[in-house]
């Protein structure tokens, strides 16, 4: 355990020390998020209703939720791109902890996450966005941030290893999550939606763990949504990160 904990770090540690010397990966983190709020604020704000809230009050847990599931697409180009120039075949033959690459990726996303959704919450300060909550719920708002990029971190490295180019992994990442995204509560109320997408929005993890970010931060009604966020990402962790560490072995021979 000692071992795995020391390379898992370490590992990390890598993962993060390569961002300043990518600056396009720090775009992806920082300047590309506040582009997103402010064009949704200003260019499509005027024309949604969100009956209740400002809609800056309304769109700030939102595309911190999308934003925040995005931040694995990292992980997977990153293990498909180690995976395809022999990297992993190196770190097979080091005497570390083989469950340390994947646990060491999705790590460096937690950072990398909380950084992004840091910039997202200070933005959205400047354009109107206000808690109104005690701080307690706040900072349990963000944890449960956190846990839910943690959890599609496993869901990017799954596909960054099913598919044999970094083009696809992105590809694929974009094609799988980003309806799930807007099908949701995240950008409109989902009472404005057709029946169908109306029944599957209601039942999306996205417009679940948008809602109880609303309840956390905004104080809109809770009912269940914020044990059903966690229980959401507890499933998705516990049904990936097998799947993941299972490709992985196949990936590399093991």
């Amino acid at each position: 355990m000692r071992r795995l904990v020391s390379d898992t770090l370490v590992i990390a540690e890598r993962n993060l020390v390569r961002l300043p010397r990518a600056p396009e990966l720090l775009v992806a983190f920082t300047v590309q998020p506040i582009m997103f709020v402010l064009l949704f604020r200003y260019v499509f704000g005027g024309a949604i209703k969100s009956p209740g809230y400002s809609y800056a009050d309304f769109l700030i847990p939102g595309i911190i939720v999308q934003n925040i599931a995005f931040g694995g697409f990292v992980t997977a180009l990153g293990l498909n791109e180690d995976l395809h120039k022999g990297l992993i075949d190196r770190f097979r033959s080091l005497p570390m902890a083989r469950p340390a690459v994947l646990a060491g990726r999705t790590l460096a996303d937690v950072v990398t996450n909380s950084l992004s959704a840091t910039i997202l919450i200070c933005t959205g300060l400047l354009i109107g966005f206000s808690f109104h909550t005690s701080f307690a719920e706040a900072i349990g708002g963000f944890g449960l941030l956190i846990l839910f990029g943690y959890a599609f971190s496993w869901v990017f490295a799954f596909l960054g290893m099913l598919v044999s180019t970094p083009e696809a992994a992105n590809s694929v990442g974009f094609i799988a999550v980003f309806p799930l995204t807007f099908i949701s509560s995240a950008f409109v109320p989902v009472q404005s939606m057709p029946e169908v997408l109306r029944a599957f929005a209601e039942v999306n993890p996205f417009t679940i763990t948008v809602d109880a970010m609303r309840s956390l931060w905004l104080g809109a009604p809770a009912h269940n949504n914020v044990w059903g966020a966690v229980v959401w990402a507890v499933a998705i962790i516990a049904v990936f990160a097998p799947l993941a560490v299972a490709r992985y072995r196949r990936a590399a021979g093991q």
